[in-house]
């Protein structure tokens, strides 16, 4: 008889499993489970909703911001023109009849080197092209010649000055290249 005890007792827990389950789950509240339900999906629905808002928001604070670099970008640039400016006009004010040639012409050249400082700082710079080697990333070649003192392919004479700024041509030069 023991024997059959043995056996019976795996079977007889199975069936006190099942009516374990069987009574807890009639024991849960299906309304107030939903209701749980409910609310955690409200939850995480107003959570998706603000944060949302919040992206929309950040949307408009960065366009704001790039339209307000875009239109004022040159600032720093146009207040370090301002003293050459402010020269100027000091020299277009001066008494014309003590002013001598001389004078005028070492104010103009004052008026230049600083305009030119400005320039350099900001990352503007002159492309270098009587000797060089013909490049047509940088140089436009609006005439050619024939000089036995170049060899071919060089520009012989520049005949406005082109410029750099940073690594971006801004104006090529305009040359004249010896064939």
């Amino acid at each position: 008889m023991s024997e059959e005890k043995l056996t019976q007792d795996p079977n007889a827990e199975e069936e006190q499993t099942e009516a374990a389950d069987q009574q807890s789950s009639a024991d849960v509240n299906w309304e107030q489970e939903a209701g749980h339900w409910k609310a955690q999906a409200e939850d995480h629905q107003n959570k998706m909703l603000r944060a949302m808002a919040d992206m929309d928001n950040l949307r408009r604070r960065v366009r704001k911001e790039q339209e307000d670099l875009a239109k004022y970008a040159s600032q720093k640039v146009v207040e370090e023109l301002l003293p050459i400016l402010d020269n100027f006009e000091r020299a277009l004010a001066a008494d014309k009849e003590a002013m001598t040639l001389e004078s005028l012409l070492t104010g103009v050249d004052m008026v230049y080197r600083q305009m030119v400082q400005v320039f350099d700082k900001e990352g503007l710079a002159a492309i270098q092209a009587k000797g060089q080697p013909f490049d047509p990333h940088v140089h436009q070649a609006v005439m050619q010649t024939q000089d036995p003192e170049f060899d071919s392919g060089v520009v012989v004479e520049e005949l406005q000055k082109g410029y750099m700024f940073k690594d971006r041509v801004v104006r090529p030069a305009m040359v004249k290249v010896n064939e």
